[in-house]
């Protein structure tokens, strides 16, 4: 296949390389288009004030396109400006972090997929619970197995949600397909000073185990599965369209 490889840690990460790596020992034709910086948690943003540069990046047998923009921005351009034709698929990953429940809102690892999947192109977004992994070989060679058993033009306008435990593949207890957990962050700032003096802010939060569904991707994932959760993005509160309406127009 023809695979777009992004992310939201950036051109540089080890969960991108090792991904690369993998797909392209299965015979896959690669195009990396990936940010120049981190940008984990920017969501969906795009950058409309200031110009876009992109750079080619050469390491070590890597190669890749790198944008000094979101994921988002390298989804776009990638589509509009710097490929000669539609990939069959975009993986984003692999992230260092789970992305599940309302994760989904916050992710650039996420967002990257959404925009593919807007744009009727078939996605994925890729995570691990850990956030400092040392390699991520054995979850890219999964990602290679598992996208040649999705029948992915029926996944047209979704994005396939995958997420690792930090056990890693060998002790993890298998994938399961699950939904996310409606839980929520409880959120708090701790109050700090820098070195000279002047207050900042930490954003600091995580959600509450209790509070989370059991069969649910936070839930399952805690317990050592791989979880797989096929997401949409058609937001309308359908139930409530007709108390709505007739709030709206009742005299």
């Amino acid at each position: 296949m023809n695979i777009v490889v992004t992310n939201d840690d950036g051109i540089w990460s080890i969960g991108l390389r090792d991904l690369v790596k993998a797909l392209e020992r299965q015979g896959h034709k690669i195009e990396v288009i990936a940010p120049l910086t981190e940008q984990s948690a920017v969501g969906h943003a795009v950058t409309i004030s200031s110009p876009l540069r992109i750079k080619k990046v050469r390491d070590n047998g890597f190669e890749g396109i790198g944008v000094s923009g979101t994921p988002v921005d390298c989804v776009k351009l990638g589509l509009t400006t710097i490929l000669d034709s539609p990939p069959q698929l975009l993986l984003s990953g692999i992230n260092t972090g789970a992305n599940v429940g309302v994760d989904v809102l916050y992710s650039g690892t996420v967002a990257a997929a959404t925009e593919a999947a807007l744009a009727k192109i078939p996605s994925m977004a890729i995570s691990i619970d850990d956030f400092s992994p040392s390699t991520l070989e054995e979850e890219a060679m999964f990602v290679s197995s598992l996208i040649e058993k999705i029948q992915w033009k029926r996944y047209r306008g979704y994005v396939i949600n995958l997420n690792f435990p930090r056990c890693g593949i060998k002790d993890s207890k298998g994938i399961k397909v699950c939904p996310q957990t409606q839980a929520v962050y409880e959120d708090w700032y701790e109050k700090r000073q820098d070195p000279r003096g002047k207050t900042y802010y930490w954003l600091c939060g995580y959600i509450p185990p209790e509070k989370v569904q059991e069969g649910t991707d936070r839930d399952l994932l805690s317990r050592g599965y791989v979880t797989l959760t096929p997401l949409a993005f058609n937001f309308t509160a359908s139930n409530l369209l007709r108390s709505l309406e007739e709030e709206i127009y009742s005299n």
